[in-house]
């Protein structure tokens, strides 16, 4: 039987909890995928915290919440060990040392990062970031993209991006369009499909591209943003990347392309959930206060979307309207990482050096298992070199 479907949790000590994920949080390199890999061996295989099948359900439950996959398995299997202390203690272990190591490296960059030495080593990790972004595109399209319509609706969440359209507005309208196509007919599925483009190019079709105006700093609006996207945020923590575009980049004017692709390139150096690029951010942008709202608002909806849908796990797994769901946006998600690849690889890749550092980096990654920090390190190297 399911977690979440009625059993009693045993419980663990919280010290057990607290120390398990504070290890998990300070080593775990190599994005969700690795991360989950590693809480199995852990907790499955080495504590027999729960079962293989229980483990399976939490799974699936996270993929059918928004928010960051890993960081909420970490909050589950809290709450499965230690109930509701448990919940908190493990979400908060798993992200304070990602949170420490990223708030330490934004401190010097603010301080360092405008001098060429750190510049050159910037302009060779940068190419190598969006040689992980495209190979995690890959990965993941393979995984989500599993009919032709489904790629259909994903080249045109694609056009629609690019054409200006919110996404918030692409993620939702796309699972509710493929959740309405699992349950209905071909013929309102074909009416289906029509209606959702209509309704979602009106606004790219109706507006001028307007440049990004720069917006005075507000920590209240800071938090907000944050808050807004880790409620909302389905798919991989790259298309984080095209919610701080829109927000921070062209909306407020308050960082520019460069120290996004900085932000990111820090995220994927750093062990723990990629959602920890919200304290760089949130520190270029705030100093101290703006690294502590940015995390505290991203990270939030998370522990409240696990506590809520944890009793109901083994149904939302069966569901088949919430897996229609699912794949709607997921396959949005991937749309939206690949626009906002396309328009930061323009910054990154502006030579034939960098261009050579993408390709060499994107290689290695499809044909080995090379972990990404030593691609990241490798890029810094050769960009120090190329300075010299």
């Amino acid at each position: 039987m399911a977690a979440g479907a009625g059993l009693p949790v045993p419980r663990g000590p919280l010290r057990e909890v607290a120390a398990v994920f504070l290890r998990l949080g300070a080593i775990a390199f190599g994005g969700p995928a690795a991360h989950i890999a590693m809480m199995r061996d852990e907790v499955v295989r080495r504590r027999q915290w729960l079962t293989e099948e229980e483990f399976l359900d939490l799974l699936g439950a996270t993929n059918l919440i928004p928010g960051p996959n890993s960081t909420e398995m970490a909050i589950h299997l809290g709450y499965r060990r230690a109930r509701w202390p448990g919940l908190l203690v493990a979400g908060a272990c798993f992200i304070l040392p990602a949170a420490l190591i990223v708030l330490a490296l934004a401190w010097a960059y603010v301080q360092f990062g405008t001098t060429p030495q750190a510049g050159s080593v910037l302009y060779g990790v940068k190419p190598v970031v969006i040689a992980i972004i495209l190979q995690a595109l890959w990965s993941l399209g393979r995984a989500a993209v599993r009919t032709p319509l489904l790629a259909a609706i994903g080249l045109g969440v694609l056009s629609l991006y690019l054409a200006g359209v919110g996404e918030i507005a692409l993620l939702f309208g796309t699972g509710f369009l493929v959740m309405a196509l699992a349950a209905v007919g071909p013929l309102r599925r074909l009416l289906a499909v029509l209606a959702a483009v209509l309704v979602l190019a009106a606004p790219a079709l109706g507006r001028a591209a307007a440049a990004a105006a720069d917006v005075p700093v507000s920590l209240r609006k800071l938090f907000l943003i944050f808050l807004k996207i880790g409620s909302v945020l389905y798919g991989s923590g790259y298309v984080l990347l095209a919610f701080l575009r829109r927000d921070f980049v062209e909306g407020l004017g308050w960082l520019s392309d460069r120290q996004l692709l900085d932000a990111v390139a820090v995220g994927q150096f750093t062990p723990g959930p990629v959602f920890t690029t919200a304290t760089f951010v949130g520190y270029i942008v705030g100093s101290w206060p703006g690294a502590l709202l940015a995390t505290l608002g991203i990270f939030l909806p998370s522990f409240i979307f696990v506590a809520a849908s944890h009793p109901f796990v083994a149904r939302l797994r069966r569901s088949r309207l919430a897996g229609g769901f699912l794949d709607g946006v997921n396959v949005a998600a991937l749309a939206l990482m690949a626009g906002v690849t396309w328009q930061l690889g323009r910054a990154a890749i502006t030579d034939s050096l960098t261009a050579a550092l993408a390709v060499v980096a994107a290689a290695l990654l499809f044909r080995t298992r090379l972990n990404v920090t030593w691609l990241l390190l490798g890029g810094a190297v050769a960009g120090a070199l190329a300075h010299l």
